[in-house]
């Protein structure tokens, strides 16, 4: 089942819906998809239906209550960026969050930030929280997963304040890069929700990025290191999962900080994920 967030035409007001094979929307109700992602196995009957064509869908959750990201969770992009290849049994999931304005959603702009003119793409498996927990157990951690979507984990790689900053301080550079997560739309996720009952192994799905057309990365969701149980259970016991919540789940090899090509004006990113659509965003 695919579910979307979308503006109805006419009004415009925000509302959720399904999305059908004859490729239209059927409503189920005012707002985004936090209404229901914690009740999906008991939608409401559907109200009405827009053709797709004339909608625009929008983030499947505006504003979750977390906006989780992992680093590192690829060893060849790990290798690309200068880091030694890890030993999964010496180390723990990197976490860390994202601010909830940072999400956009498909077809938005992604404005370069006047603070970090470096600006890359990385895409991304996301997962979407659906039944919450606490010290989560690995073997039913899927079970809380409500479903999937693309994300597009947009970062700043240089930090620029106007002013000279002490950069051997290595909190220097780990603060740069943890604000360079931080500005608005650095969490494209979209185009919508497809429940985790349509996606059996979230380990075998092909993760790709175009940037004007031109393939980026390629990988896929294999070549994880932890793999989305065992990031949803980590992440369980550092704090309580709520429905709604989203976990970007780490960014194949590929970004531009490898080559030190970064993004411009005008420039077209395109995530796709296996079965989940595409994920379009411009940068302005």
């Amino acid at each position: 089942m695919k579910l979307a967030t979308y503006r109805r035409p006419g009004d415009g007001e925000v509302r959720h819906g399904r999305i059908t094979d004859a490729g239209a929307v059927t409503d189920l109700g005012p707002g985004d998809l936090s209404a229901v992602i914690g009740a999906l196995d008991a939608l409401p009957e559907p109200s009405g239906e827009h053709p797709l064509a004339e909608v625009a869908l929008l983030a499947p959750l505006a504003r979750p209550g977390k906006v989780l990201a992992v680093a590192a969770n690829y060893q060849e992009h790990v290798e690309e960026t200068g880091g030694d290849r890890l030993d999964k049994s010496r180390i723990s999931p990197r976490l860390f969050l994202k601010p909830g304005t940072s999400v956009s959603g498909p077809g938005e702009d992604i404005a370069i930030p006047s603070v970090s003119p470096n600006v890359d793409w990385e895409a991304e498996l996301v997962a979407v929280i659906g039944r919450g927990g606490k010290d989560i157990p690995l073997e039913s951690a899927l079970e809380h997963v409500g479903g999937y979507t693309i994300g597009n984990d947009v970062s700043g790689r240089k930090m620029d304040y106007g002013h000279e900053r002490d950069t051997d301080d290595p909190m220097v550079g780990f603060f740069d890069w943890l604000n360079g997560k931080w500005p608005d739309g650095f969490a494209a996720m979209g185009p919508y929700l497809t429940t985790a009952d349509e996606v059996p192994d979230p380990q075998k799905l092909d993760v790709t990025m175009e940037v004007n057309g031109r393939v980026r990365q390629q990988g896929d969701t294999g070549q994880m290191i932890f793999n989305v149980a065992e990031l949803v259970a980590f992440a369980s016991r550092l704090m309580t999962l709520e429905p709604g919540d989203v976990l970007y789940t780490g960014t194949p090899a590929g970004v531009g900080l490898a080559t030190g090509e970064f993004l411009s004006a005008g420039d077209e990113m395109t995530v796709r994920v296996t079965g989940l659509g595409s994920l379009v965003n411009r940068v302005r």
